[in-house]
């Protein structure tokens, strides 16, 4: 099975088999953005909501 690589370059696992993905809407047209905006899509959040069953459908060995 494939390793959905889209996917894959968006999550990361940590040591302890957590998710880690960066915040939405970092890429572009930030510019015109308030301070608190643009400083709260700074860092990780950790990635809950995906079962273990679409996890292994889209990531079948695990995250690189």
């Amino acid at each position: 099975m494939k390793t959905n690589k889209s996917y894959s370059k968006r999550i990361k696992k940590t040591r302890t088999g957590k998710l880690i993905t960066r915040k939405p809407g970092q890429n572009h047209f930030n510019a015109k953005e308030r301070g608190n905006a643009s400083s709260g899509k700074r860092g990780t959040q950790q990635f809950n909501n995906i079962s273990n069953k679409t996890l292994s459908r889209v990531l079948p060995y695990g995250t690189q």
